[in-house]
């Protein structure tokens, strides 16, 4: 899988980006949804929290694929 991602062109520092964007989305989200709407803060805790959980995941793909682009190719 990893491979695939890379000879897809995306790279570690895209992954680590989009980790670092997530976070910052997770609690934009979290702000928006605590003024936009009028459903306490139940419904704002959710939103951050769904977003917020993509960081990892973007991190952990992107710490495999530095991995992936730092073994020699055959």
């Amino acid at each position: 899988m990893l491979r695939k991602l890379s000879d897809a062109g995306l790279t570690s520092d895209m992954l680590f980006a989009a980790g670092f964007a997530s976070i910052g989305l997770s609690v934009l989200s979290w702000a928006v949804s605590q003024r936009g709407e009028n459903k306490g803060v139940d419904r704002a805790d959710r939103w951050g929290i769904f977003v917020g959980e993509w960081a990892p995941t973007f991190f952990a793909l992107g710490v495999g694929l530095r991995l992936e682009e730092d073994k020699p190719r055959r």
